[in-house]
């Protein structure tokens, strides 16, 4: 099984910060991303950077990249992970808060990634808040984010809290936070992986 670990946007990418400025997006993802793929081998796992360049790649040319995995070593044999931060406005602080995880609509091999992703979360941040969404009966949230969509293997794509509330982007520059959020998606997606393998 190949995890592909993706980090959302560049530093060419516009916004993307927190109010302040001293937040960017796009380097906190390289930071986490790169920090998984090397526990998650650590563990003897297999996982690669699904981007390893600073600028921002397209979602087309990083879509292709996942299909070109997955034609080479079976659509059962890769998974996705896309890293982000959220943000509820355009450069001003706000209260929103909270970390969530996203699949592509409809019942799919992605809700039970999402599912394992969210039991860690609650563990290993038991004081932190969590977004769900159970209108189709499970937590994370469906949309048709171009990346969940267009994948032929299994996708989620967790927003790891907001960068423009004070209290979230606090944490997630904090080592705890940094820890926590990097252990949430290295025990969630072996969890995943030994509970329901391939296919």
């Amino acid at each position: 099984m190949l995890i592909l670990v993706d980090n959302g946007h560049g530093v060419n990418t516009l916004g993307k910060c927190s109010p302040d400025g001293k937040f960017r997006e796009y380097k906190w993802n390289r930071e986490i991303a790169h920090e998984v793929v090397a526990e998650l081998k650590k563990r003897g796992y297999c996982a690669e950077l699904l981007v390893t360049e600073d600028i921002d790649i397209s979602l087309a040319e990083r879509v292709k990249r996942v299909n070109n995995k997955c034609n080479q070593l079976g659509t059962k044999n890769v998974l996705l992970l896309s890293v982000h931060v959220n943000a509820a406005g355009n450069g001003q602080w706000l209260n929103a808060k909270g970390w969530s995880c996203f699949t592509s609509r409809g019942l799919t091999k992605s809700d039970k990634i999402a599912d394992e992703l969210y039991k860690v979360a609650e563990k290993l941040m038991p004081n932190r808040t969590m977004r769900k969404e159970y209108s189709d009966g499970d937590a994370d949230w469906e949309a048709g984010f171009y990346i969940l969509k267009n994948t032929k293997c299994p996708a989620v794509l967790t927003e790891n809290f907001f960068m423009d509330n004070r209290d979230d982007l606090a944490y997630i520059m904090s080592v705890e936070g940094r820890k926590a959020i990097i252990a949430t998606h290295v025990e969630g997606v072996i969890n995943y992986i030994k509970k329901h393998g391939k296919g």
